[in-house]
């Protein structure tokens, strides 16, 4: 394996997305080369007068409307050359400096696809708000009861696949229902899973989080979905 590709769906982070790139140039990738995928999902902050500015320096896709989060990886997807993909969310609640805690199960043939699980370090617990958190392992348990598995972590962002894996499933959700749905193809396929974990510093919606109650019920509606249909 020569090359990972950093997928990065991009909308209304003109705060943090200058700042996180930093942090993916300067992480540890095990070794391999990297790309930089980012898909701007319509932003209108100022986002995407940023991007504009870095085109010369990464590989940077635009949407012509808000779409959501599955749409843009969905986007991504079709662009990378890598062996290895992960998805990186443009604000600062997940740590680049993690990637080298997932690669290494791909790189080695231990793992098809790695979740990196903020529940697996109880230092994370302080940084989560109660409603989200409780609403997080409320939905990785009925993945784990839907599924039959043992997963700790289904809404994690952090999520590295080998390429072909990712890219022989057909993502249909266009909103954060993107996790439900890539979790439930994986499982359904199974192809093998590992977690390992990561770090975690949530931030609130004051901060610019935007997954609301409402992404909680289209989650349970997506399970249910595909579960039992692809």
């Amino acid at each position: 394996m020569k090359k990972v590709s950093i997928i990065i769906p991009v909308y209304n982070e003109k705060e943090t997305i200058e700042k996180l790139l930093n942090k993916v140039e300067n992480a540890d990738f095990s070794g391999l080369n990297k790309e930089i995928i980012i898909v701007d999902d319509a932003s209108c902050d100022g986002t995407k007068k940023i991007l504009d500015n870095l085109k010369d320096k990464y590989k940077i896709l635009f949407h012509d409307r808000n779409m959501g989060k599955g749409a843009a990886i969905r986007t991504a997807v079709k662009e990378i050359t890598g062996d290895i993909a992960v998805i990186q969310d443009a604000d600062l609640e997940y740590n680049p400096d993690d990637y080298n805690k997932l690669l290494p199960l791909i790189i080695n043939d231990k793992a098809d696809v790695v979740y990196g699980s903020r529940f697996l370090d109880k230092q994370n617990l302080k940084n989560f708000m109660f409603k989200n958190m409780l609403a997080n392992k409320l939905l990785t348990v009925l993945t784990n009861i839907l599924f039959g598995a043992s997963v700790t972590d289904m809404e994690t962002c952090y999520k590295a696949f080998r390429r072909e894996v990712l890219q022989n499933i057909t993502i249909k959700s266009d909103r954060f229902d993107f996790e439900p749905e890539i979790t439930a193809k994986i499982l359904k396929q199974k192809v093998r899973l590992k977690e390992v974990a990561i770090s975690y510093n949530g931030r609130g919606h004051n901060e610019g989080k935007k997954i609301n109650w409402k992404d909680g019920l289209h989650a349970i509606f997506a399970l249910i979905k595909f579960r039992f249909s692809d």
